[in-house]
């Protein structure tokens, strides 16, 4: 009869289960009812474009990132056939290098927000299913969060010297603490649900039990910090690279191209303008979007 009444525990919360993860994972009805709201609409089509020009760069590039003509140095947008939006300091088209700089940055934080991401992940389902360790992975979740990005990424050019990975490693340092409280609250909440008590009654393994159950039902809050956090990542990354800690000339990138061109802001201003717009649009779309996905996921603001 006890072996009994664990499998009819689960057959009755299941339902319960297949609910929730249907809500979580109902792409065409989150896609509808983010396109209802005409703002988060905007910020779609806007990072859809932004990474689009990303991944289509070696095609729409009109030349070679690192071809440079002296003649052309400093040109201002349309001063010439083909310098649609001028040419920087060495005679480099911006065209191409905007392209192939927005094609690092969005890398650069690609890879700090899954490498953080998924650390942080770990953490804070660890520290939410196994409560004997939550105290000390929350202390050290803490003492993470003390340090800015900007720190960690000091510290690592100091030690590693300057470079893409030294500033794909501060930033992902500085994402774990922050994904991992996100994905303990999201996690501490779920726990409490009855189809958990079951699925432990039913013997199930600890692995299992998070990998079907757990972390499905978190996604939703995972998801929207995931698009919050990308948006604050880039903005960060090209702080660390305007800096000198990022990427090194003649490397495209959006931080260092307005680095580059702030010697020049009087006599050809759009040499850093012009990055800086696409760091702000960038940072812009993603922010954006996080909160319109944060009111398409939240059913308390459905009708």
């Amino acid at each position: 009869m006890s072996a009994v009444l664990p499998e009819a525990a689960i057959k009755v919360a299941e339902p319960e289960l297949a609910a929730t993860d249907a809500h979580v994972a109902r792409g065409p009805g989150l896609f509808r009812r983010l396109l209802r709201d005409p703002v988060g609409a905007a910020a779609l089509v806007l990072v859809v474009l932004l990474v689009g020009a990303a991944v289509l760069a070696p095609w729409l590039a009109p030349t070679d990132p690192y071809d440079n003509d002296l003649s052309l140095a400093m040109q201002p947008p349309g001063a010439a056939p083909g310098l649609w939006l001028g040419a920087d300091a060495q005679g480099r088209n911006m065209v191409t290098r905007l392209l192939y700089g927005l094609r690092m940055s969005l890398l650069m934080g690609l890879a700090s927000v899954v490498l953080g991401g998924v650390t942080g992940m770990v953490v804070g389902f660890a520290a939410a299913f196994w409560r004997r360790i939550d105290g000390l992975l929350m202390r050290l979740m803490d003492v993470l969060l003390s340090f800015p990005a900007i720190l960690f990424g000091l510290a690592l050019a100091a030690i590693f010297g300057p470079g893409i990975w030294a500033v794909v490693l501060a930033l992902s340092v500085a994402t774990v603490p922050l994904m991992a409280r996100i994905t303990r609250g999201a996690a501490l909440g779920v726990m409490q649900q009855d189809y958990i008590e079951a699925a432990r009654a039913t013997g199930m393994s600890d692995t299992r039990l998070i990998l079907r159950h757990l972390a499905p039902n978190c996604l939703s809050p995972i998801f929207v910090f995931t698009t919050l956090r990308f948006g604050q990542v880039i903005l960060l990354g090209a702080a660390l690279s305007f800096l000198g800690l990022g990427a090194q000339p003649p490397l495209a990138e959006l931080g260092a191209m307005a680095s580059e061109g702030r010697n020049f802001l009087f006599f050809a201003p759009h040499i850093a303008v012009i990055p800086c717009v696409l760091i702000f649009l960038v940072g812009l779309g993603f922010n954006i979007l996080g909160d319109a996905l944060r009111d398409a996921l939240d059913p308390r603001l459905r009708r």
